[in-house]
């Protein structure tokens, strides 16, 4: 028997009885709803009854909407908070975000708008709640502790690991250098039915062609110059569970031929050997460049790379997953912190907002350094964006005070219009992603061609707003 999904909870909070009422009649078929008058009354609610969303007025008698929302995260930070306010502040929403909020709507309410914003933020909790659980298993379990993020492309890395680590297929791992690759095929081996078995990892570049072919395969007593006694190779010491090739791209011709015949044919003989020798071992590979590239220069052999690429896991870069920075910064600082013997308790917004917009050419591994860095080297409590390396900072810098669009609300209507209040939500979302014009319009449920027609719009007319906008997104 299917399980039927158990309604959402909303708690509105709102002194006007009239919009509390309104918005109960419009919601109630769809959530569980809770209303409350002010916020000491929303808190009690709060501590009673398990809310998901908290829908919340900004200014009203007593407590604010913000201290609400603060109080409110600080309890339950899965909570999903939106915040109304009828005044088409820019400044206020964007505080808001700062303290946690999920979104903000000016008043009156759209109500199809609402909607939308609604469902979005609770498919994403949703979402993340099962990647966290996820990661638990996966933490307790397989010791996945260093595979972090709650972004969409990682909850998709997750599941490809999930289905492809119990096959006996070949994978391999492509992304640039930092992005964790020997980090997933630990996982994949720890997931696999291979995992009481040994994982032998190689750095192929590491080695010259001879001493690679040697550390493969092993070598006979007297094979060459200095092999004073017979040495198994690393095929031999996977038997029965994984062997991990780093940088496959980097291994030559003569290697690569012998390596295509292991795979075809399942033995080899050690280097200076006659004797065949069988092992059963699952390969994983990893590099950072483009296979395919390669094969098409001749580098590569393409009957070898069609072996290698039976399942391929692509690795995001760190500049595609910036919503996994306040993560992943968190976890370093936890690290370091630890094993610094230094008691930092947190790091500032305005530190994750600078690290958030550096481009992480070096991606995890750099973002992991320079926490390392900043922890060891950090004045205070909590690292702040005094304690972050100068040449992130002046990158950042130099990103805010290049291109932007210039628009100024005032031509073209008010910001209590309802084309103001338009452009207010336009640009508070474009700042909200820093610019990138796809994020903004998937959050303002809008297609990215209409962002663009109305972002043209305003420049005709006159109206800016000044948003740094990324000259690629």
């Amino acid at each position: 028997m299917n399980k039927i999904k158990e309604k959402s909870s909303i708690l509105i909070v709102d002194d006007e009885k009239n919009t509390r009422d309104g918005l109960e009649r419009a919601l109630r078929n769809t959530y569980n709803v809770f209303l409350a008058e002010n916020a000491e009354r929303a808190l009690k609610i709060l501590g009673e009854s398990r809310i998901d969303v908290l829908l919340t007025d900004v200014r009203m008698p007593g407590m604010d909407g913000l201290t609400l929302l603060q109080r409110a995260l600080g309890s339950n930070p899965g909570l999903v908070c939106i915040i109304l306010t009828a005044y088409g502040n820019v400044e206020t929403a964007v505080e808001a975000m700062k303290r946690g909020a999920y979104d903000f709507l000016m008043k009156p309410v759209n109500l199809d708008h609402l909607d939308l914003i609604l469902t979005r933020a609770l498919h994403s909790r949703d979402i993340e709640s099962e990647n966290v659980n996820l990661r638990v298993q996966l933490d307790d379990k397989y010791e996945m502790e260093n595979i972090i993020g709650n972004s969409r492309a990682m909850q998709q890395l997750f599941d490809v690991i999930r289905q492809a680590a119990p096959a006996q297929a070949t994978v391999l791992i492509q992304g640039e250098s930092g992005t964790g690759k020997e980090l997933v095929a630990h996982a994949i081996h720890r997931l696999s039915t291979r995992t009481k078995g040994p994982f032998v990892a190689v750095h192929c570049a590491a080695l010259s062609s001879n001493l690679l072919e040697s550390e493969l395969f092993g070598h006979e007593k007297g094979a060459f110059t200095g092999a004073a006694a017979q040495r198994r190779g690393r095929f031999e010491l996977a038997d029965g569970g994984s062997l991990f090739l780093d940088e496959i791209s980097e291994i030559d011709a003569s290697v690569q031929v012998k390596l295509l015949r292991v795979l075809e044919e399942r033995e080899f003989e050690r280097v200076g050997g006659a004797e065949k020798i069988s092992v059963d071992i699952r390969l994983i590979t990893a590099t950072n460049k483009d296979l395919k590239t390669l094969v098409k220069e001749g580098k590569f052999r393409e009957d070898l790379f069609f072996r290698l690429d039976v399942v391929n896991i692509n690795l995001p870069p760190l500049r595609d997953r910036l919503d996994d920075i306040p993560i992943l910064c968190n976890h370093f600082l936890k690290e370091f912190s630890e094993k610094n013997e230094k008691k930092i308790d947190g790091i500032t917004p305005d530190a994750i907002k600078i690290l958030s917009e550096y481009s992480w050419p070096g991606n995890v591994r750099e973002l992991r350094n320079t926490i390392e860095k900043m922890v060891v080297l950090a004045r205070g409590p909590k690292l702040s964006a005094r304690d972050i390396p100068q040449n992130v900072r002046d990158f950042t810098h130099s990103k805010m005070t290049g291109d932007v669009i210039k628009i100024e609300t005032g031509i073209g209507g008010n910001a209590g219009s309802i084309a103001g209040a338009e452009k207010a939500l336009i640009a508070a979302t474009l700042k909200k992603f820093n610019g990138n014009r796809t994020k903004a319009a998937v959050d303002l449920g809008i297609s990215r061609r209409t962002l663009h027609r109305k972002l043209r719009e305003y420049e005709k007319e006159g109206t800016v707003l000044s948003i740094p906008v990324l000259k690629e997104d």
